[in-house]
């Protein structure tokens, strides 16, 4: 009975950090509200969390009496790694981005190579904010790739190979001598838009990530689902063709090889030019150009397909695209959306929205950010 009721206060202090954090500020009648606790739980909660020093309570201004995180001294670090970028960002704890870069990072770069620019540019953006590492209270990283929530080592990935096998987190850690939070960065995009983007205040959402390759994040009821070996998400490689083109993961016909990106450009090189990336094909796209409308456009229809059996199956409210080729808009979401209300039952269709992300490519930095918020409350709790 004492575990169970240890364990039922663990999770109300959860649920009410993670809706301080989700709005940056509510009252206690709000939080109430908003967390289905009854006022005198809340009340509690929130005098133990001011007490651990993780919750605040204004006195005077707009707000009296709102509920805050509580200010942090220090800095967070997030870093996002892509099939050719790396994107770091430096931000107080309250959220506030106040240096952030991106550079090129080609697809066949070594794990050590690749840590090693993200080592550099961190320590760049520090020395420009005037600021050490020692400030640093935690790092967040985003790969492409499922991260295993029992070892921490990057599984099967082909979008970065020099990268299989490695401990990225520990890895990282060692060379900056600080905490790292690593995740997959779809699950990160997922934590961005639901922090600060379309998905905010919503608890049951699939965020997909339609770039170089496709892969999805999963929240419910207000949380990361992440599978037994964190492989949840990986819609791009469903199979929607048992006969068609090889994928790189070594099956046939998967998602992936209809609605990627780098699938998508091998389909216009022909007539666009070998030079054609995903950004390119969706600037002549929303320019215009016939052949990339199309391309664009069933890759939205492959992308319904599956996106209607995670409806009957899951049932969100909401499926936020992201990545670069969401920068398309409508010329990728009402296709996807014409054919999940086709083809998902008439119940889970009803209470359906499909969006584009709001945060562009940036989702996965601010997502890494998020992240090490998360990680270091819940240490504290």
């Amino acid at each position: 009975m004492a575990n169970s009721l240890s364990s039922l206060r663990e999770s109300n202090r959860r649920m009410v950090t993670e809706a301080v954090r989700k709005a940056g500020s509510l009252t206690q009648a709000q939080l109430a509200r908003t967390t289905g606790l009854s006022p005198a739980t809340v009340s509690t909660i929130v005098r133990e969390l001011r007490d651990l020093g993780v919750l605040a309570i204004s006195s005077g201004g707009g707000r009296r009496n709102a509920v805050t995180l509580a200010p942090e001294p220090g800095l967070l670090v997030g870093i996002d790694f892509g099939h050719s970028h790396l994107r770091v960002a430096v931000a107080e704890p309250t959220r506030r981005v106040l240096a952030e870069q991106a550079i090129p990072l080609d697809v066949d770069t070594s794990a050590a190579e690749g840590l090693l620019a993200a080592e550099t540019l961190v320590d760049e953006l520090l020395a420009a904010l005037r600021a050490d590492r020692q400030e640093v209270l935690g790092v967040g990283l985003g790969v492409p790739g499922p991260i295993d929530p029992l070892t921490g080592v990057l599984g099967s990935s082909t979008i970065l190979p020099g990268w299989v096998g490695i401990n990225p987190a520990l890895a990282l850690g060692e060379r900056l001598g600080l905490p790292v939070h690593v995740d997959n960065d779809a699950n990160l995009g997922a934590i961005a838009e639901a922090t600060w983007g379309v998905a905010r205040g919503r608890r049951d959402v699939a965020y997909l990530k339609v770039a170089s390759g496709v892969g999805a994040s999963i929240i419910i009821d207000g949380r990361i689902y992440r599978g037994a070996s964190g492989a949840a998400g990986e819609l791009g490689h469903i199979t929607i063709d048992e006969n068609g083109r090889l994928c790189r993961c070594g099956n046939r016909g998967c998602l992936e090889t209809l609605a990627g990106g780098l699938y998508l450009i091998e389909l216009v090189r022909a007539t666009h030019g070998p030079g054609i990336t995903v950004p390119r094909l969706v600037e002549l796209a929303l320019a215009g150009d016939v052949g990339c409308r199309r391309v664009i456009g069933d890759a939205g229809r492959h992308l319904g397909v599956a996106v209607a059996s995670l409806c009957n199956i899951l049932n969100p409210g909401l499926v936020v695209v992201g990545g670069a080729l969401a920068e398309a808009g409508a010329l990728l979401v009402d296709p996807l959306q014409e054919v999940v209300h086709r083809l998902a039952i008439p119940s889970a269709a009803a209470v359906l929205s499909v969006v584009p992300g709001a945060l562009g490519d940036r989702a996965g930095v601010l997502g890494a950010l998020a992240s090490v918020q998360v990680s270091n409350m819940e240490s504290a709790l």
